[in-house]
């Protein structure tokens, strides 16, 4: 979480106390003691816990700033109508810590009018000086353009300073934005007032400035590579600019017996969680199915798994019937017309997906973990994508996070961008990770974004 975000949450834990005994005036007309109470402290803490979750799983919290204020209102809602479930199943569980409706109706009011004002008029935090840390770019070509880009994007954390070019160099990010030479390095850097600069430059060997970079690391600059600066910012890899040995030498890559010991026991629970919660819904969707269209209300599909291993996926079927007869192994394009109305619903919402709780049951699949795609186009990934088999190390999932950070794929430029997420999510593989996926599965679902 960067610094603009901790600020905010920490804005809205106030706002909650606050809040809090602000409910228990209005309502009992005095707080009689109860600032110096422990029930109100437990109660603040596990109140506050949960609406800042909640904040969070409906993005609050993001790193990108840009939200409307109706987006901001929606959100806001819909994070409070989530934590009031919660807190009553949560009260109802442990009566000790309960507090009385017309005290939580209160505060969960003024909280959310209070909450959409801080994060409305919050940009006030961007101007905080040293908020930011200021970065230089080593490189004034295609790789440092993208750094470039992703700095900008993520101004609540970095602050773009300029680009040191390297002699002979080629300009193809913005002349305007180059403010030094290979040579000037260190001078140029104290002169900013630099905290990080990133190597982006394609080829080293020769032309890395290795003197340089010292007399900068040891005045206290973080030195990084372009591509694990990448990663830190965008949450996925440069896979055209990574060589073996990144992966080598590169931390991550948990795949101990204890966490996958952990994680498929996670699977069981949610698979078996999931189907429990979604029986009821099961025969309206099968019946919603056959009404618009004959053929099967299931579809299977041979799909490839943990280390190459075909299995078949079950899933709702949201095509009409034979879609594929004469047109072969095809990606699902956006607005398919094979595509049913009720499909096209249950794509959204991602009901289809539903019948996929019995692969993760019998271990087929996890619940969260790379896409599981066909063999009949793995087959011409591999050859065109580099590292694309390695996806293939940890069990497909139902979720995932190139699922929730990239809306679409239909395309070897879509498989080659959403391997950027998934390569990331094996790297940095771990339950604290699947679990943030899932939160953010949810949101996904709430608001009908799915494909």
């Amino acid at each position: 979480m960067n610094k603009l975000s901790v600020l905010l949450a920490a804005g809205d834990f106030l706002l909650i106390a606050m809040a809090y005994y602000s409910g228990i005036l209005i309502r009992l007309g005095s707080l009689s003691g109860s600032i110096e109470s422990s029930k109100s402290i437990v109660q603040i803490a596990v109140i506050g816990s949960i609406l800042i979750l909640t904040a969070s799983i409906f993005e609050l919290y993001s790193k990108h700033r840009s939200l409307s204020r109706l987006s901001i209102i929606t959100r806001v809602f819909c994070s409070l109508v989530l934590a009031f479930i919660l807190l009553t199943s949560l009260f109802y569980l442990f009566p000790k810590i309960v507090l009385g409706r017309g005290i939580l109706f209160v505060m969960l009011f003024m909280f959310g009018l209070c909450q959409y004002l801080w994060h409305s008029y919050s940009s006030f935090i961007f101007r905080i000086p040293g908020l930011n840390q200021r970065c230089m770019v080593i490189g004034v070509g295609s790789l440092a353009q993208d750094i470039g880009a992703a700095i900008e994007e993520d101004s609540s954390k970095y602050h773009l300073v300029g680009y040191i070019q390297p002699k002979g160099a080629e300009i193809e990010v913005d002349a305007d934005k180059v403010v030094g030479t290979v040579e000037s390095l260190p001078e140029s850097a104290v002169r900013e007032r630099v905290g990080k600069i990133i190597v982006a430059l394609t080829e080293r060997r020769g032309v890395l400035p290795y003197k340089e970079l010292l007399n900068c690391r040891f005045t206290g600059i973080e030195v990084v590579d372009a591509v694990s600066f990448y990663e830190e910012v965008t949450g996925k890899l440069r896979v055209n600019d990574i060589n073996p040995c990144w992966f080598i030498y590169s931390e991550g890559f948990g795949f101990g017996d204890i966490i996958r010991f952990c994680k498929r026991s996670l699977d069981i629970f949610f698979s078996l969680v999931g189907i429990l919660i979604t029986l009821p819904m099961l025969p309206l969707i099968a019946l919603a199915i056959k009404l618009e269209s004959p053929g099967e209300v299931l579809f299977s599909q041979v799909r490839v798994g943990e280390n190459g291993r075909e299995f078949k996926i079950y899933k709702f079927r949201s095509m009409c019937c034979d879609a594929e007869v004469l047109s072969g192994a095809v990606w699902a394009g956006e607005n398919d017309c094979r595509v049913t109305k009720v499909g096209n619903f249950l794509r959204k919402t991602r009901l289809d997906e539903i019948p996929q709780l019995i692969n993760v049951f019998k271990g087929d699949m996890a619940f969260v973990g790379p896409r599981p795609e066909r063999p009949e186009f793995i087959v011409n990934l591999e050859k065109e994508i580099p590292y694309y088999s390695k996806r293939h190390v940890l069990k497909p999932g139902v979720t995932g996070w190139a699922q929730v950070c990239y809306p679409y794929g239909a395309s070897v430029e879509d498989s080659l961008m959403k391997l950027k997420y998934d390569l990331y999510y094996v790297k940095n593989f771990s339950i604290f990770l699947d679990l943030k996926i899932i939160l953010k599965t949810v949101k996904v679902v709430l608001f009908g974004q799915g494909r």
